[in-house]
């Protein structure tokens, strides 16, 4: 491997905030990328489900490049046709009828956290505190943070910012007591990404619905990872709400609204929407030139068959994950739709990552060809290909996921 220091690219002047492999990628193309070497990867990472068509998809550079022909930013202080473009399909496509663009998920998830300390403060006595749950993930601003349940995020940063009781995911009982006048909300992920692909059950979001009215708080899905299409249906809260009574209040999105490109959203129904003028903006947000691109990739997975074939490509994935396991006796596969996790039953993922990325080319059929993919728990790899990941793609992702896995125990 190439010191990083010997590298054509001063990689020494990015701030440290993560390990990296010593590889500097330059150029994308649908489920694969090229190093600066030349050496090739099927990627089943795509920047975390963040290029959900795909890398450099034609339908998000031909938006970008036509975009930036008209307009940039006119800054937010002024409506733009994109925009507005994208919040009418979001809502006309969900029962959010006011939605809010940010630029990143955290940014997304801030902003609903403001939204329902604002409505808990005029709607519920001052009531403030967003029940979340332990193990999840919802950014990495401050209070992001102290509402992710990730170990030791509650210090690392400290004094955190308050408010933010933790519950156990899928136990009704641990929310409801930690429900008090002083409650808010319940802020969940339908699907814990970042710990390692933890699906809630269909029955604890619909008693977590049902309770939530009750007790007259607001019901907030971080839909960041699981929305638009990644779960099979355009969002995953679809899965439980079976009338718009069950939808929840609030929900974000990010990573693959993009396709690729920094795009966010907050949304909310109208009674929810209590923002008054000044208390929520950026300087970008809602920009013409990510809006566009927005509604380009949102218009490609609306088209008639796009959401079918995620459920046939996830249906198909999980069958190749679950003859895996059965063959090399690991523990289980889990997930939905083209979000999955191959949980391996001892801690030897980072392992598996490392030699399909940097040494699966020593195989035969494998020559200058690496494999990317994701080790959230030292015991899981995470798959998020793209959505339009074909059948030959999986049976080639999974032919070096055999390798690596005998390779690394």
């Amino acid at each position: 491997m190439t010191n990083a220091h010997d590298l054509e690219f001063p990689v020494q002047n990015l701030m440290e905030v993560t390990e990296r492999p010593e590889i500097v990628f330059v150029k994308g193309d649908g489920a694969y990328l090229t190093d600066h070497r030349g050496k090739r990867y099927l990627d089943f990472v795509q920047g975390w489900a963040v290029t959900c068509l795909g890398h450099c998809p034609p339908v998000v550079g031909e938006a970008l490049a036509a975009q930036a022909r008209e307009l940039i930013t006119p800054s937010p202080a002024f409506y733009n046709e994109p925009s507005l473009r994208l919040a009418g399909m979001i809502a006309a496509h969900s029962r959010f009828q006011r939605v809010f663009f940010t630029n990143s998920g955290a940014e997304a998830n801030e902003g609903a956290i403001k939204l329902a300390r604002k409505w808990g403060r005029r709607f519920k006595g001052g009531a403030y505190e967003i029940i979340t749950f332990d193990h999840a993930f919802h950014g990495r601003t401050l209070a992001t943070m102290s509402a992710s349940g990730k170990p030791g995020w509650d210090t690392m940063f400290a004094p955190q910012v308050d408010g933010f009781p933790k519950a156990t995911l899928n136990d009704i009982a641990s929310v409801e007591a930690r429900i008090s006048a002083r409650t808010a909300a319940v802020m969940l992920e339908p699907v814990q990404g970042e710990a390692g692909v933890l699906p809630a059950t269909v029955e604890f979001l619909r008693e977590l619905r049902a309770l939530t009215r009750r007790h007259h708080c607001l019901m907030i899905v971080d839909e960041v990872q699981t929305g638009v299409g990644r779960t099979g249906t355009l969002w995953a809260y679809e899965h439980f709400a079976r009338t718009a009574a069950e939808a929840p209040d609030i929900m974000t999105l990010g990573k693959g609204l993009g396709g690729g490109v920094p795009l966010a959203a907050l949304c909310a129904t109208e009674d929810v929407s209590v923002f008054e003028h000044g208390e929520q903006g950026g300087t970008f947000n809602g920009s013409p030139l990510m809006t566009a691109v927005g509604g380009a990739v949102l218009t490609k997975i609306l088209e008639p068959g796009f959401l079918p074939g995620v459920v046939d490509a996830g249906n198909y994935l999980g069958a190749q994950l679950s003859a895996v396991v059965r063959d090399l006796d690991l523990s289980h596969e889990r997930g939905w739709g083209l979000l999955r996790a191959l949980a391996l039953g001892a801690d030897f993922a980072g392992r598996v990552v490392t030699y399909a990325r940097d040494e699966l080319h020593k195989h035969p059929g494998w020559d200058d060809m690496g494999l990317l993919l994701n080790a959230p728990r030292p015991d899981t790899i995470r798959f998020m290909p793209p959505l339009n990941v074909t059948r030959g793609e999986i049976d080639r992702m999974t032919e070096g996921l055999r390798i690596a896995i005998d390779a690394a125990r």
